[in-house]
């Protein structure tokens, strides 16, 4: 078949079939390996543009914050500590993103206990410091951020190792990141004629007091920025799966355009037709015309749903009303050999973060340990206590178990300043604010010395000038004329 500028020939198709079909094959692998090929090399390029791009541009800093003796503050204030760091979101082009290889900024809240002492930290990029302590003192005038040096580099990397051993999680979501983990709004207790929040920092600092010197604990919340259309889309896809809502769509949006072709509705009709005449049915007239008929139904099944589902309905959609971030969860248990005892501190710790998971919703559990089973498990394990240990140093949130999204409010829940009447003694916390002095103060004016002593002896005179002493007679004389 001549087309001017090329020709095609169909030659091939006069051969055997298997013949035929060993051509096609030969042809469309030799495609595949080139897309192949194509997509290896694009994606070694735009992973070397993005390590440039982190070295450039990713200059971190550790910032610990200390709190003030009396916090009343609740989560509250440190979910709208969230929101304002959500304003370095910047949504960045293909060709930013592909080419000049840029990478959304990221942050990690830590809170660590070194020998029982407790610490909270933010790591940021040098450029969002002044965001930071904004957000901070924004909630918390009285707080201190001071810069800190890293607390992981005197800390071996690599293990099996002479010194150290170390227990290491990631800690990961038992469902899909639209089943939202229980609120700090959920702790408050009503016994009392005052809500009263029975703040869950209280456990979770608890499990931190309890490890001795030569040991230590870590535990950080790496979280990224998200733009808010696709995260709330798959979750509003889950909340119709709950709600049992009939999709008015059969398949893809390609598909979908494929079956509005009249060509293509041919080509359904005779295929129905051809199955009409062997299984013995009827067809129906526009079958294909839509995914489903509509049998005069309700459009889904919340009428139908169970008190506990509707309230996990409305908490899912709840959870869509708030910004979201990228999230990732890790923490380290370390001690000396000699010391080292996990079942001290992880126990305490994982039981702490129980009291955040909800059955019926969504659980918060510990994925990608260091502890392993089965083949090679000392070996596996000590590949796992090695990547986790590195992963927690960079802040790296690709290693481990697949990052999901949480919203402010479970972030803030996760992580917030003890409130004051946490019974928890080895928080580091603000110096109280010192006083202004009192307005009667003496205060130097800088006068030169000849001047300050002519003032003086001009309000000796007028004092003088101006006194009176009366005798007991009552006879008023001069303070010059009393000897």
């Amino acid at each position: 078949m001549d087309f001017g500028l090329f020709i095609l020939d169909f030659s091939f198709l006069d051969q055997p079939t298997f013949f035929v079909v060993w051509d096609l094959f030969a042809l469309f692998v030799w495609l595949v390996f080139l897309w192949g090929l194509f997509y290896a090399l694009f994606y070694l390029v735009a992973s070397y543009k993005r390590k440039l791009w982190k070295k450039k541009n990713w200059n971190n800093i550790l910032l610990a914050i200390d709190i003030p003796p009396e916090n009343v503050q609740t989560p509250m204030a440190v979910e709208q500590l969230f929101a304002q760091i959500f304003s370095v979101m910047d949504p960045p082009s293909i060709g930013m993103k592909y080419w000049r290889g840029f990478q959304q900024y990221q942050f990690s809240f830590e809170i660590i206990s070194i020998g029982g002492y407790i610490q909270f930290l933010i790591r940021t990029n040098e450029k969002f410091r002044d965001v930071v302590e904004a957000a901070v003192y924004a909630q918390y005038p009285d707080a201190e951020v001071t810069e800190v040096e890293d607390y992981t580099t005197a800390i071996p990397t690599k293990y099996p190792n002479d010194t150290h051993n170390i227990w290491a999680a990631d800690f990961a979501l038992n469902e899909h990141y639209a089943f939202p983990l229980r609120m700090y709004k959920e702790f408050e207790h009503n016994i009392s004629k005052d809500t009263v929040l029975k703040d869950p920092m209280g456990t979770f600092l608890e499990s931190f007091s309890r490890i001795g010197p030569g040991e230590q604990m870590w535990f950080q919340i790496i979280i990224e920025p998200l733009p808010e259309g696709k995260w709330k889309e798959k979750c509003i896809e889950k909340i119709k799966e709950l709600i049992g809502e009939k999709s008015t769509s059969g398949g893809s949006a390609f598909l979908d355009a494929l079956t509005d072709n009249f060509i293509t509705k041919e080509i359904g009709k005779s295929f129905e037709e051809i199955n009409a005449q062997v299984s013995g049915t009827l067809r129906t007239e526009d079958s294909g015309s839509s995914s489903y008929k509509d049998d005069g139904g309700p459009p889904n099944q919340i009428l139908y749903l169970t008190p506990g589902k509707k309230k996990l309905l409305e908490a899912m959609e709840e959870k869509i009303s708030k910004i979201g971030f990228k999230s990732k969860i890790r923490t380290i248990y370390i001690a000396k050999k000699e010391i080292y005892n996990p079942s001290r501190g992880v126990n305490s710790l994982v039981g702490a973060i129980n009291q955040f998971n909800i059955p019926t919703s969504n659980m918060l559990l510990p994925k990608y340990v260091t502890s392993t089973e089965y083949l090679f498990a000392e070996q596996r394990k000590d590949l796992r206590r090695t990547a986790l240990m590195g992963a927690y140093k960079k802040r790296n949130p690709w290693i481990g178990r697949p990052r999901y999204v949480l919203n402010i409010e479970e972030l803030a829940t996760l992580w917030h300043f003890p409130m004051s009447h946490v019974k928890t003694p080895l928080v580091q916390k603000a110096a109280l604010k010192t006083a202004e002095p009192p307005s009667n103060l003496a205060v130097d004016l800088g006068l030169p010395t000849e001047a300050e002593n002519e003032l003086q002896q001009a309000i000796e005179v007028e004092a003088k000038r101006d006194s009176r002493y009366k005798t007991d007679s009552g006879e008023e004389i001069h303070y010059e004329d009393m000897g």
